[in-house]
């Protein structure tokens, strides 16, 4: 029971890191369409505006660190390596680097609309037949998936700490002192992630984290299958 336990929690993790991986790819290439249409080439000519997946793959990132993660059981992220741009390329500066950000998690929300929709499709056809039903509900299963995956990747770079977009996205919002003070704490971002992560859940046993993307990404999530 063991074993057959073990061998299905490596392939739901396994599928699931394939699904991280695409959204990713997908969210970088959404960061490289914005900036492109709002006037920096930077992107395209570093061969980065693309839906190819290998243009965007980080080996720890998007690899690694999910595989870790979803091992140790906790939610699967991941992370595809960052679109170059040039900020001074763009037309309007200020407000089209917040349009920039915005476009990953954007695009991963665009995702998990059009898997929603999948999923409402294969639902339908999976009751005409008795032959198909039990094919269609895993391939819904895995897409119902998908949705997670692309809700809890949006949410989760719209955390407002870099690298995550959310970061560049309430930068050029703030002003004086107010943006002083958020440039101290950017400093210590990486820690603040790993306190978040693994230290609080381990030592206090609350999971910040998994409770914001739960009431975020979860409920966006369950609000989308459910309308399947």
């Amino acid at each position: 029971m063991l074993s057959h336990m073990s061998n299905e929690r490596i392939f739901i993790t396994v599928v699931s890191i394939l699904l991280v991986m695409v959204s990713a790819s997908l969210h970088e290439f959404g960061h490289a369409i914005a900036a492109y249409r709002l006037g920096d080439d930077t992107a395209k000519r570093a061969g980065r505006l693309t839906i190819n997946p290998l243009a965007h793959i980080d080996r720890f990132g998007s690899v690694v660190l999910p595989l870790i993660m979803g091992l140790m059981g906790g939610p699967i992220l991941a992370f595809a390596k960052p679109v170059p741009y040039n900020p001074n390329r763009l037309r309007n500066p200020r407000r089209d680097e917040v349009l920039v950000a915005f476009a990953g998690p954007a695009a991963n929300i665009a995702q998990a609309i059009v898997g929603a929709i999948i999923c409402r499709i294969l639902w339908k056809v999976a009751y005409t037949s008795i032959v198909t039903f039990g094919v269609m509900y895993w391939v819904y299963q895995l897409v119902s998936v998908y949705v997670y995956v692309n809700c809890s990747l949006a949410f989760f770079n719209l955390i407002p700490l870099p690298p995550l977009d959310g970061s560049s996205i309430v930068s050029p919002l703030l002003k004086g002192k107010a943006r002083e003070t958020y440039y101290v704490v950017q400093r210590y971002s990486l820690p603040i992630l790993m306190v978040l992560l693994y230290m609080i859940p381990m030592v206090l046993h609350v999971d910040p984290l998994g409770l914001y993307l739960d009431t975020t990404a979860g409920n966006l999530a369950d609000l989308l299958l459910g309308w399947v």
